[in-house]
């Protein structure tokens, strides 16, 4: 019996076609996402063709860091990260913490996390997310890796809990940055860096975004997509199933370059020089066309 789920649509509209004036680092892609299943190969590829020449593939748990690892062993230009994210602290064990020690070791990790705190929802309870990130402080400390950090509305204890552990911890990023000025500015004084996503292209709720972009020093932002999530809300045209991808990151660049009142190649080149330098990354590399490589 034939699959009656059809494949996502292969091309985006012409109108969602962008190309970066410069190369671009992508620092957050969920592509182990069950949604990217079907044509990663297509995705790597828009990606390439908008100039989005790195990714940065989000490892959440276990399971997902492993996959991702796998994928940034299988295409050059793709990197990964390893943690476990707070919605799942819970879980966290000794034999997971020896698991995530060990991939850390791998030279495809380039960060340790997604880790971190969210009040938000607390899918773990708050006492087993402290617990958690407390570890991965130490696994980083230890690996002398960057941290890739999740928070949502736990800024003040965040920032208490780094503070304790700032000297013994390489660079770390607020992945996906939301909060307020008091937030950023918190973090700002503990040196971290700044990553913003296409929430800033909402409308409904992006606002206060926008006038504090200009806020963050150039040489602490990057940017990402946080694909599948996080769809830019005002693209200039509808994308079919509404699911985000690393060749819109174009976009958000532009986003954030119009609201800084930046030259966009300029954002574009400084990010990826931040983003290089922060994940320790070869620079220079030009990774090849996907269709040569072997499936």
């Amino acid at each position: 019996m034939a699959d009656a789920t059809p494949p996502f649509d292969d091309v985006l509209p012409e109108a969602l076609r962008f190309r970066s004036p410069a190369p671009l680092v992508d620092i957050g892609a969920n592509l182990t996402h069950e949604s990217f299943a079907r044509d990663l190969e297509a995705t790597i590829r828009r990606a390439r063709a908008a100039n989005v020449t790195t990714l940065i593939l989000t490892g959440t748990d276990r399971e997902h860091a492993e996959q991702a690892v796998a994928l940034a062993q299988r295409y050059p230009g793709l990197y990964a990260t390893a943690g476990v994210h707070p919605h799942d602290a819970s879980r966290w064990s000794p034999s997971l913490a020896a698991a995530m020690g060990e991939l850390h070791r791998a030279p495809e990790v380039v960060a340790v996390g997604e880790c971190g705190l969210d009040f938000n929802r607390n899918f773990s309870s708050p006492a087993d997310q402290e617990r958690a990130f407390e570890a991965q402080l130490g696994l980083a400390a230890q690996s002398g890796k960057p941290l890739f950090l999740h928070e949502r509305d736990a800024g003040r204890r965040m920032r208490e809990m780094l503070y304790a552990w700032r000297d013994d911890i390489a660079d770390a990023v607020i992945h996906c940055f939301t909060a307020d000025r008091e937030t950023l500015y918190g973090y700002q004084d503990l040196d971290l860096h700044i990553g913003l996503t296409g929430w800033l292209c909402d409308e409904r709720r992006g606002h206060h975004l926008r006038e504090l972009v200009g806020e963050i020093p150039l040489d602490r932002l990057m940017v990402e997509t946080d694909c599948p999530y996080l769809l830019p809300r005002n693209l200039p045209a509808k994308l079919k199933g509404r699911r985000h991808e690393p060749a819109l990151l174009p976009w958000i660049v532009r986003e954030i370059a119009h609201w800084r009142g930046l030259d966009e190649a300029e954002l574009a080149r400084t990010t990826t020089a931040t983003a290089r330098a922060f994940f320790r990354l070869p620079t220079g590399e030009t990774p090849p066309d996907t269709e040569h490589e072997d499936s």
